[in-house]
């Protein structure tokens, strides 16, 4: 539950916004962490001190609901000779570290991220006649940050959100979102580490298909071109009624599905509503590894095994011409620490875990046969998997939102990989590696001039019979993945 007030106004826990020549008692009441993200505003917004803020009334570190403790609203004026129209700038405080004293984030030092390493921000048009900002972004937020806190992964520049609904819960067809670097926004150093800031832009869904399909920072850039889709500073204007390829035809066939050939997909993998069993053999016990697949309670990955698939995800987002898995070894490859933030998970499991690793999660099994679920969003990714990425060299993996449970397809080129030529399923523990050659009897039903190609008639239960009896299998009656 939140309340809307200036954020000068007085309150339990929000003294007034300091800025540069804030009076040293409201400075030293102030927390660092905020006080350093409100000097980058004061520095953008000058003349605005005292903005309309949307405040938490329970900070979650009290038990309320809402991640974030608020959110600030700022009018800018844009720039018209650039074709920046007039807009609302929204600013979040609470994924980074405002405090330092532990309440949300664990303090790790001043050189690495503070908290999450970012704060979001939200460029909305502004409405002829509008007088105040509205409030939905707010709350949009607000939802994001949920996300982030309890499932620990981060955002950064080029990811995709899949919302399914209209962000302001109106007609729109802005119903998804990508993240960017904020247009404006400097990265700032606080006491507890280093805050960035990460621009939500609202996008309809055949952009969305197409930044999954090929990269979100391609889309982004189109968007830039276009300035009713978003112009320069991708501001979101929720009455746009037209794609940018309806806007301009030709930018699907030349820039997209050229990029598709060209580059690949540097979408790695996704959360998902997924599952696998193995079928070579019979489950012995209720703590068999299918268990993991269909029992109520999932097993969990080992905090090494976590880190290798994050890992994993990590590589992926490098275009390199040889693209490599993370091997399965008590130490952590170097040099990857920081392209994303460390979650907290991240943080305060992986030591621990180090220690002692179960023998069954360290043991590799080769499989004869697999079975694969995935709900209809997942499985109309498979295209992307094979045209964007295992035709490229590359690897692609879904990471169970219901478990620690991921499986990852790898191509003949990427090294580091436990499926082989030989054994081309293979589990280590929880993780499933599935090997290229299964999906060349998939391409026939891949038609690359549709974004999004219909791979199976979705409302029916199909499996079918290739090479090692491996079976997959994709049915609408699974829940859609949660938006």
């Amino acid at each position: 539950m939140a309340e809307l007030r200036p954020s000068g106004a007085p309150g339990p826990t929000a003294p007034p916004a300091p800025g540069p020549t804030a009076p040293p008692a409201f400075a030293s009441l102030f927390p660092p962490g905020l006080h350093a993200i409100y000097g980058e505003c004061r520095r953008l917004y000058p003349d605005q001190p005292n903005p309309l803020q949307v405040t938490a009334i329970v900070k979650y570190w009290l038990g309320g609901p809402d991640p974030l403790d608020y959110v600030s609203m700022y009018r800018n004026v844009g720039s018209p000779s650039a074709n920046i129209p007039e807009h609302w700038h929204y600013i979040s405080f609470g994924l980074s570290d405002l405090y330092g004293d532990n309440r949300v984030h664990e303090f790790t030092g001043t050189d690495g991220p503070s908290g999450f390493g970012f704060e979001l921000t939200f460029r909305l048009k502004r409405e002829t006649g509008e007088s105040a900002p509205p409030t939905w972004p707010a709350e949009l937020m607000q939802g994001l940050a949920r996300y982030v806190f309890q499932s620990e992964n981060t955002f950064c520049s080029g990811d995709h959100v899949s919302w399914h609904s209209p962000l302001d819960n109106s007609e729109s067809r802005i119903q998804h979102m990508l993240l960017t670097e904020d247009a404006q926004m400097q990265p700032v150093q606080t006491p507890f580490g280093v805050v960035t800031f990460l621009q939500i832009v609202g996008v309809c869904t055949e952009e969305l298909h197409s930044a999954q399909q090929w990269n979100g920072q391609g889309i982004l850039e189109l968007l830039r071109t276009v300035p009713v889709a978003g112009g320069p500073w991708l501001i979101t204007d929720m009455r746009r009624g037209e794609t940018i390829f309806e806007i301009d035809p030709h930018l699907q066939q030349e820039r997209v599905d050229k990029g598709i050939e060209t580059d690949g997909s540097n979408l790695s993998g996704v959360s998902a509503k997924c599952a696998w069993d193995d079928l070579s053999r019979p489950p012995e016990d209720d703590e068999d590894s299918r268990s993991i697949c269909i029992g109520t309670q999932p097993r969990r990955l080992s905090g090494k095994d976590t880190e290798q698939i994050r890992e994993t995800l990590r590589r992926g987002l490098e275009i390199n011409s040889k693209p490599v898995l993370p091997p399965i070894n008590p130490q952590r490859q170097n040099g990857l620490a920081h392209d994303r933030a460390p979650s907290r998970k991240d943080s305060l499991e992986s030591d621990s875990s180090t220690a002692i690793i179960p023998h069954e999660l360290i043991r590799t099994r080769q499989l004869e046969s697999v079975h694969l679920k995935f709900n209809q969003e997942s499985g109309a990714l498979i295209p992307l998997c094979l045209r964007g990425r295992l035709l490229h060299g590359r690897h692609f993996t879904y990471k169970s939102i219901t478990g620690d449970m991921a499986i990852t397809f790898v191509s003949t080129g990427v090294e580091g990989a436990f499926a082989t030529e030989e054994h081309p399923y293979a589990a280590h523990g929880p993780w499933l590696q599935v090997r290229r050659p299964f999906f060349f009897s998939l391409l026939p039903f891949v038609d690359s001039s549709l974004s999004t190609p219909p791979l199976l008639p979705w409302q029916l239960l199909i499996g079918w019979l290739v090479q090692s009896t491996l079976y997959f299998l994709c049915s609408s009656g699974w829940s859609e993945l949660q938006s």
